[in-house]
């Protein structure tokens, strides 16, 4: 396996994401540098984009893409936690009939028990000592949220939604409902049925849902030591681009006032 690029892993129920890549760091030599784009809990499975070298350098782009889960939801019981790993208390109220889904633009309270920092510690650790967590509120994005199935006191949804989005509480919204499976199908162009943890996709391929700008060789040789450059004959970027030049990939740039792109991650030697 080479040094630099993203591992498309399933991850399976049962360990978390550091888990994961703990056993891909195994797998490298000493010191190379490897993380991830996004936390799945321990109960769900699905997508993990490990990332290897340089590739953690681009970690923000790669967390910043939209999501698609598919997730079994268990009515007529709530728990601590949104999923199965947290106190279950049985109510008995399960919903009859087609229920109101929100799409759009949705505020929600993250979970007590998820990895947001409250005060600078993580909300899981705090509410497993015993504090009254409350996470501020945020607003997601939910482009497509529908049933799938239903059964009993279980029904089925697939969700795709903005980075950010605590699907738990998308469902504990709908009534007294938990998440009883969830699975992570995608991240923006990434599926889960592409995924070989013996598979490294390099660089330039992983980036590619950014929108790429092409540099002669003297705007390459500027950007490569992180000066801004003039974005000529395109328009003004209205977001982060791929930055590639006679020699391949760059790195990624953000615009800057002038009408200029400046390198905020130089990924070339």
């Amino acid at each position: 396996m080479t040094r630099d690029g993203v591992v498309l892993y399933d991850k399976p129920a049962g360990i978390t994401s550091f888990d994961v890549v703990r056993s891909v760091r195994r797998t490298l030599d000493r010191g190379v540098k490897v993380g991830h784009a996004g936390t799945l809990d321990p109960f769900a499975t699905g997508l993990l984009l490990v990332l290897i070298g340089r590739a953690t350098r681009v970690q923000r782009f790669l967390m910043e893409l939209p999501k698609i889960y598919r997730v079994v939801a268990r009515f007529g019981a709530v728990s601590s936690t949104g999923d199965p790993e947290g106190e279950v208390v049985e109510t008995g109220v399960v919903p009859e009939g087609d229920l109101e889904l929100p799409t759009g633009v949705v505020r929600q309270r993250p979970p007590a028990f998820s990895a947001v920092k409250v005060g600078g510690r993580r909300a899981y650790a705090l509410a497993r000592a015993g504090a009254d967590v409350q996470p501020s509120e945020r607003e997601v994005e939910v482009y497509r949220f529908s049933e799938t199935w239903r059964e009993g006191s279980r029904r089925g949804f697939e969700i795709e939604c903005s980075s950010g989005t605590y699907v738990r509480s998308l469902i504990a919204g709908l009534g007294d409902a938990y998440c009883e499976e969830l699975r992570r199908m995608r991240i923006g162009p990434f599926d889960v049925a592409d995924a070989e943890p013996e598979v490294l996709v390099g660089l330039d391929q992983g980036l590619r849902f950014l929108p790429e700008v092409r540099l002669d060789a003297e705007q390459a040789r500027r950007a490569g030591h992180g000066v801004p450059v003039a974005l000529t004959g395109e328009g003004p970027a209205a977001r982060a681009v791929r930055l590639t030049g006679p020699d391949g990939l760059i790195g990624v740039a953000e615009p800057a006032p002038g009408d200029l792109l400046k390198p905020v991650v130089v990924l070339r030697g």
